[in-house]
Formats: C-alpha cells, sequence, structure tokens
C-alpha cells in the first residue's frame, strides 16, 4: 500500500498560522512512531517533528490523538511512549489517525481530563488498597495475641443542615434538637 507523502519542510517557513505544515507525513510518521516502539523510549511532539520534517503543531495534534485512541502512552504533559504501538498495522494506524485529526481541541481536552481522572483513580484505589491490607496486618497481629480488636467502628454520623419548610414556615431538622442551656453570667 502506497501512502502519500507531503513535503511540509519546504513550506513551514510561511507564517500562515494554521495551515503552514499542517499536513504530516503518514509514512515518515507511522516509521518515525514504530521505531520510537521498539526503542522504548519517550519522547515529545518536537523530536517527532525534528526527525519527519513536519510541523511541530500538527505532530502534537496527532499524538493527543493517537493517545487519546489508546495508540500511545501519555507518559507526562507533552510526552509520550509508543509501546503500544508495536503491534499496529499500518491500515489501522491510518484510520486511528484520521479519526485522531477529525477531533477537535474540546472532545481531547475531555479525553485528556478523563485520562487523568482515571489516573487519579488508579492512585486513590492503589492507596485504599494498601490501608485495607496494613489494616488487615494489625488484625492479625493482634487476634495472633490473643486481643479482641473489638466491633469495627460505626461509620461517621452526617450532620445536616437545617431545611425550612416553606410550607409550614419553620426549619426542621437540626432545629428540633434541644439546644445547649446558656452559660451566661451576670453579676
Amino acid at each position: 500500500m502506497s501512502l502519500k507523502r507531503s513535503h511540509t519542510s519546504a513550506r513551514s517557513g510561511s507564517g500562515s498560522g494554521l495551515d503552514s505544515g499542517a499536513k504530516l507525513g503518514r509514512q515518515e510518521f507511522f516509521d518515525e512512531l514504530k521505531s520510537l516502539a521498539q526503542s522504548g523510549q519517550v519522547f515529545t511532539p518536537v523530536d517527532v517533528s525534528m526527525a519527519i520534517g513536519a510541523s511541530e503543531a500538527a505532530v502534537s495534534r496527532a499524538l493527543l490523538g493517537l493517545s487519546a485512541e489508546g495508540y500511545l502512552e501519555k507518559v507526562d504533559v507533552g510526552k509520550y511512549r509508543s509501546t503500544p504501538f508495536q503491534e499496529v498495522p499500518q491500515a489501522e494506524f491510518l484510520k486511528a489517525l484520521a479519526r485522531a485529526s477529525k477531533t477537535d481541541s474540546t472532545r481531547q481536552r475531555d479525553l485528556s481530563e478523563i485520562g487523568r481522572l482515571k489516573q487519579n483513580n488508579d492512585v486513590m484505589r492503589a492507596k485504599l488498597l494498601a490501608m485495607i491490607a496494613e489494616r488487615d496486618h494489625y488484625l492479625a497481629i493482634l487476634k495472633q495475641h490473643g486481643i479482641d480488636p473489638g466491633p469495627p467502628p460505626a461509620p461517621a454520623l452526617i450532620v445536616a443542615a437545617p431545611v425550612t419548610d416553606p410550607a409550614a414556615g419553620v426549619a426542621t431538622g437540626a432545629a428540633d434538637e434541644p439546644s445547649a442551656p446558656s452559660t451566661s453570667t451576670s453579676g
């Protein structure tokens, strides 16, 4: 299968903004990602754009879209690893690149935020599992020494703010509880 090659390096110096170097040499891009996948090194859009002679903006958009599609691993802000890319056939890459280039910036930002939230969820899950393991460890030590740890603590009660019932014109909830006696001193 032949891929159409673009010669963006000859026109990358024009100051037309978005269109300068907007076309990306798909074959060069594919080959560069394959070689980076084999080496397993972390790279930036600048590294790829220098290697293939395309604009940094076009490479950055393509890398962001491919990472959102799951073909690249986003290591840090602006840093990628292409190890998931090792087994991707060229036809699948072209379809993914077409989908990635159609994704608007709002969608890419949303996908990036979703990825960040998933990563945060994984971190919090790991912390929770570590705390559960620590608790189980200490409970086992207590039981080993014949100490009864007692019942598990009751969940914390959530105190609700008073809610005003507009029909009755009175506050319900915490206002119904008896108030503490006032401690005023008069002399």
